[in-house]
């Protein structure tokens, strides 16, 4: 038996990175996953090959309109929504002196307004469902100050925060919320160094190493399964120690 035997989960930003190792695990583990990217060709090309466990719903997590699009199809074509993993985001690195006031109205658009508006319209649907769980993933930039991470961490710690009223809300409806912060992981879009680099940057953790896909996966599937089923509104860190010192 796996994990998430049974449920249905909807995971943003899943066609590349981080997001497809997460829509991977949760079949892996037993569940049915409608995949949204904007990019449209990696996402179609990862459901078809996840086969009838798995349906591409094209989305730009801005807009309502999507959201309800995305809703509509998982209901459709599995009947119940039982596990949110809002993944999806954008990143980029400038001082508070170089950011732009356009650039963090985008940053906070797509993690932050991209998230609410996830929760807002997946809630509902899973709450006739009997409950389930919602994974917000946000950042080590959402728990401590990193340079050149003003716009960024920004959006992330409103995530942090977001989560933890959501579970206070949605609680009582049967919904755990939490959030994922994790620290520098091997494969993803905000990690591009050479190989060689990787584990020599973090030398220094409590575990000298940089992170696996898997690992957070491996989190975020626990999260979404009944074995946290008494966790809600809590931070989640996985960086290997880092935030320690």
């Amino acid at each position: 038996m796996g994990q998430l035997d049974g449920k249905v989960a909807i995971i943003t930003g899943a066609a590349q990175g981080m997001g497809e190792n997460h829509a991977r695990a949760f079949v892996e583990e037993g569940a049915r996953v409608v995949v949204t990217d904007l990019q449209e060709e990696a996402g179609r090309e990862l459901a078809g090959e996840l086969g009838e466990a798995a349906l591409f719903v094209a989305q730009d997590v801005t807009s309502e309109a999507d959201w309800d699009r995305v809703v509509a199809a998982a209901l459709e074509r599995f009947g119940r929504i039982d596990a949110l993993v809002n993944n999806a985001a954008i990143w980029w690195t400038a001082t508070v002196l170089e950011e732009t006031a356009d650039g963090l109205r985008k940053m906070l658009e797509v993690n932050v307004v991209g998230v609410w508006l996830a929760m807002h319209k997946v809630a509902p649907a899973m709450r006739d469902s009997g409950g389930g769980a919602i994974v917000n993933i946000s950042s080590t930039a959402g728990i401590h100050g990193i340079p050149e991470h003003g716009a960024y961490g920004a959006s992330k710690w409103a995530v942090r925060g977001l989560t933890k009223v959501a579970a206070h809300e949605l609680g009582p409806l049967g919904i755990r919320v939490n959030s994922v912060h994790p620290g520098g992981i091997k494969g993803t879009g905000m990690f591009q160094r050479p190989e060689e680099e990787h584990d020599a940057i973090f030398r220094h953790n409590p575990i000298p190493r940089a992170g696996e896909r898997s690992e957070v996966s491996a989190l975020v599937v626990f999260l979404a399964s009944d074995a946290s089923s008494y966790i809600t509104g809590h931070e989640h860190v996985i960086d290997g120690g880092r935030q320690l010192w």
